[in-house]
């Protein structure tokens, strides 16, 4: 499995499809300019004589010599902004790439709406994930853990949760933190079929048992895939049938409460990590030049080895990064004719991307290492482990009410000691909880 190599295959289909030959433009939605801006970069896309990149819905003056490539998902709201574009066509010739299943209903659409027959093709290339590694990918979902809360029992537009889900357009807000709970189901299943389609899998689904919401989603992911016609998931049967197991959050509500320490975990939690950008305009004492940093395995070598690293690890290996950085440095001081001087401007290209490389981790580093003293994460984290794996309630209790009672503990940390202890000891019979409570008021 390889998440980034799934969508990057399907980005090159399309800005390399020989049809669309020379000058384009490559018209997006907030979602497949999402899924494009995790894994190319601005610069592959230009090489690919990509002219303009915009949203399908921008506004501006025809450009009737240009082709259009547009990379859309499937959605109601772009069907019906193809079908305006299409009447009012601004582009010379349009080529239509959806990132996943697309119903007859929309392609029936689509085709009333080409009165000038400027469409060349219409593809699937199901790319409708967010690939953040290679073994890890995201829906862009927000507050979908509402899901193993309370289960929707209808779709957007009034079907039940069956398998009647086949074929039907899905009608996601634009503002994605207002999801539904069943708007959000609907975009699980269609984002795991995606990944299934361009994993070319057909696989085994299993659930997490007494789990409703898990559930549901194994029976509607199982259903589309028997449902879908022309063959859509009949690929060749492997030695070894792939399995997905669908697994509920609220049977392991302790993880995501633990401190991390891994190098992507720290960021993610600590300084935030959207969309594989870091933004670090509030952090004291940050050059402005790397105050929003790209931190991606595709585009970062030093990241992409060290993605999974325990902060003492990562800190050696930045050391290591800078020495190496620093030893060229003084190779490059050394010219002294031109000869040397031709092998520094061969080498400068590379020289400068180190540069970046080496500046963009020490400044990640210096905050993270910032963030765990100023926010005392060591003893917080020994604490957290302590409560998740120990069983010691009378101390347990004295540590926990220390550090509800110490300033220099984040609110968001004292919440995480309290629901840890709350979880641990919930069915012991000296359990304080109301002593807690009182604590985080």
């Amino acid at each position: 499995m390889d998440a980034i190599a799934g969508v990057k295959t399907y980005l090159e289909k399309i800005i390399s499809d020989p049809q669309l030959e020379g000058m384009k433009a490559l018209l997006l939605d907030a979602d497949t300019k999402s899924v494009i801006s995790m894994v190319m970069s601005q610069s592959h896309i230009l090489q690919r004589e990509v002219f303009l990149v915009e949203q399908l819905d921008a506004t501006h003056e025809p450009m009737l010599h240009l082709k259009a490539a547009v990379f859309v998902r499937p959605t109601a709201r772009n069907v019906e902004l193809l079908r305006r574009e299409l009447k009012a066509p601004k582009y010379g010739r349009y080529h239509l790439f959806f990132s996943n299943i697309l119903p007859v209903e929309a392609l029936e659409k689509i085709a009333e709406a080409d009165e000038k027959e400027v469409v060349m093709q219409i593809q699937e290339y199901y790319a409708d994930y967010l690939a953040v590694n290679d073994s890890l990918f995201d829906f862009g979902l927000h507050n979908s853990i509402q899901l193993s809360v309370k289960m929707p029992t209808a779709l957007p537009g009034g079907g039940l949760l069956s398998t009647a889900t086949a074929g039907v357009l899905t009608t996601d807000p634009i503002d994605k933190t207002k999801m539904t709970p069943p708007q959000l189901f609907q975009r699980s299943v269609e984002g795991l079929l995606s990944v299934l389609l361009s994993m070319k899998k057909k696989p085994t689904i299993r659930y997490a048992k007494g789990s409703e919401v898990a559930e549901k989603l194994a029976r509607e992911v199982s259903a589309r895939m028997q449902l879908e016609q022309d063959g859509l998931f009949d690929f060749r049967r492997p030695e070894v049938t792939p399995l997905v197991y669908v697994l509920d959050r609220k049977d392991d509500p302790v993880t995501p409460l633990l401190t991390q320490w891994c190098y992507q975990a720290m960021v993610h939690e600590l300084l935030g990590l959207h969309e594989n950008r870091v933004d670090l305009r509030d952090a004291p004492n940050v050059r402005k030049d790397m105050t929003e940093l790209v931190l991606s395995s595709t585009s970062d070598e030093f990241f992409a080895q060290h993605v999974h690293a325990n902060f003492g690890d990562l800190g050696m290996a930045v050391k290591q990064l800078v020495d190496k950085y620093q030893a060229q440095t003084q190779t490059h001081e050394n010219i002294q004719s031109i000869d040397d001087m031709q092998r520094f401007l061969e080498n400068y290209p590379a020289f400068r991307s180190q540069s970046v490389t080496v500046s963009k981790h020490v400044t990640l580093m210096g905050e993270l290492a910032r963030r765990v003293e100023v926010d005392g994460l060591m003893d917080v984290s020994q604490l957290e482990q302590e409560l998740a794996c120990g069983d010691d309630h009378n101390a347990h209790f004295r540590d926990v009410v220390a550090k509800l009672k110490d300033a220099q503990v984040k609110p968001i940390n004292k919440l995480r000691l309290a629901i840890l202890y709350a979880l641990r000891y919930e069915m012991h019979s000296s359990v304080q909880l109301k002593t807690v409570k009182e604590l985080l008021a």
